[in-house]
Order: C-alpha cells, then sequence, then structure tokens
C-alpha cells in the first residue's frame, strides 16, 4: 500500500512539472514572437510609417508581454522548487530558465530603445512647440489684426495643443516603459538569486555526498587497519602457544630422563 502510494505520489509531481513546463515553454514562445513584433514597430518609430495608431498597437503589445513575463516569472520559480528526482527533469527546467532568461533580455533590450526613442520624441515636441501669446497684441502695435493672420494664430494654437497632448501621453508612456524595465529587472533578480540557491542546494549535497564518501573511505580504511592488527595478535599468541609448548616439551624430556 506505501508503495502504491508513493507511486502515485511520484506521478503526481511528475505531471505537474510537465504540466508547468509546458506553459512556461508556450509562454517563452509568445513571448518571443511578441518581442519580435515589438522590435518591427519600435523600428517604425520616427520614420514615415510611425504614428499615433502604431504606438497605440506597440504599447498595447508591450502591456501584455509585460503581463506575461510576470506570469511565466512566477511559473518558473514554481517549476523550480518542485522536487526532482530525474535528470530529465533538471536538464529540462534548467533548459527553459536559460530560455526565459534569453527572451527576457531581448524584451527589456526592445523595451529600453521605444523608452529611448520616445524621450527623443518628446525633446523634439518640446523644442517645436510654439509658445502662441495673445493675438491681439502684436508687438505693441494697435492695428487691428488681420483675418488671415488671425486664422494663422488659431491653427498654430489647436496645433500646440494637440502637440502637448501628445506630449502628455508619450510622457505616460516613458514612465509607463521605465516602471516595466524597473520590474523586469527585479524578474531578473529573483530568477537569479533563485538559480544561485537552486546550485548551493547542489553544491550542498554534493559536499555532503563526497563528506559521506571520505567518512566511509576513512572507516574502511580503519576497519583494515583493525582486522591487520587482529591478525598480527592472533599470529603473536600462535606462536606464543607454540614456543610455551616446546618448553613444556623439554622440561617433561628432562624431567623424564631424570
Amino acid at each position: 500500500m506505501e508503495s502504491y502510494q508513493g507511486g502515485l505520489a511520484r506521478d503526481e509531481a511528475a505531471e505537474t512539472f510537465n504540466r508547468k513546463s509546458q506553459t512556461i515553454t508556450s509562454n517563452i514562445n509568445k513571448i518571443s514572437q511578441n518581442v519580435s513584433s515589438m522590435s518591427k514597430m519600435v523600428n517604425q518609430l520616427q520614420t514615415p510609417q510611425d504614428s499615433q495608431e502604431l504606438r497605440n498597437q506597440l504599447r498595447q503589445i508591450q502591456n501584455y508581454t509585460q503581463k506575461l513575463a510576470k506570469d511565466t516569472s512566477t511559473l518558473l520559480m514554481e517549476l523550480m522548487k518542485l522536487p526532482t528526482d530525474q535528470p530529465v527533469h533538471k536538464l529540462t527546467r534548467d533548459r527553459l530558465s536559460d530560455e526565459y532568461m534569453v527572451t527576457l533580455n531581448f524584451f527589456q533590450a526592445t523595451q529600453r530603445t521605444a523608452a529611448q526613442k520616445t524621450k527623443e520624441d518628446v525633446r523634439k515636441v518640446k523644442a517645436q512647440t510654439v509658445q502662441v501669446g495673445d493675438p491681439f497684441n502684436m508687438g505693441g502695435n494697435s492695428q487691428l489684426v488681420d483675418t488671415g493672420e488671425l486664422r494663422k494664430q488659431e491653427q498654430m494654437t489647436a496645433q500646440t495643443e494637440r502637440d502637448l497632448l501628445e506630449l502628455e501621453e508619450r510622457e505616460r508612456d516613458i514612465r509607463q516603459l521605465e516602471h516595466d524595465i524597473t520590474d523586469v529587472n527585479q524578474i531578473f533578480k529573483e530568477l537569479g538569486q533563485m538559480i544561485h540557491d537552486q546550485g548551493t542546494v547542489v553544491e550542498s549535497i554534493e559536499a555532503s555526498v563526497e563528506h559521506t564518501a571520505s567518512n566511509v573511505e576513512s572507516a574502511t580504511m580503519e576497519l583494515r587497519q583493525a582486522a591487520t592488527y587482529k591478525n598480527k595478535l592472533r599470529k603473536k599468541k600462535v606462536y606464543i602457544a607454540i614456543i610455551l609448548a616446546i618448553i613444556i616439551c623439554i622440561i617433561l624430556i628432562i624431567v623424564f630422563n631424570h
């Protein structure tokens, strides 16, 4: 009964491991595909293909990928905490960890590029923003403002308002990107610590095995030495007994002769 329960527990642990590893593999592939799409969008920024629609799509896929990366990090940490008595599971866990770290690194690099380009856009918008004053205050002159000039001033004011709204939106994008980059850094830190701890556990197990093997070897040598000493002692006893027997025989011969 105990053997059956132990086998059932191992089967459940293996099933859990396989289920989580498959989900992580799927998530890593999705993140990789999203990063590839993001990279193409980022390359279109500051080009004739640049548009607000493009930036909205980039923001959406960035937010989705960020959430997917967090979920995958949680799953990977859970996977690394699962007990693994099969070498293939350890190889799978290490492979997924390496693949995820590489994919996450590409994701963060794309985020940094997007943030950098957005900052450049914000600086450009600020530099080109026209500060429109009172259209009726033309250098202090009291002349009536031309209708065409007034219309031009109104257009400039409307453009300035649009630029300011766009500026605010892009600044929000920058803050969100910087926040997400910080989150990715935290994921790197937590995973790195987890991998380090896992390595420490493995090193401790190996050290314990080596220490045990050393103790076994020492004990074996001591047993061999004890056996050798015992054999020598036995031989000494035999030699002493033989000598005593010879002495007794000599004494008996002398006594009988007399």
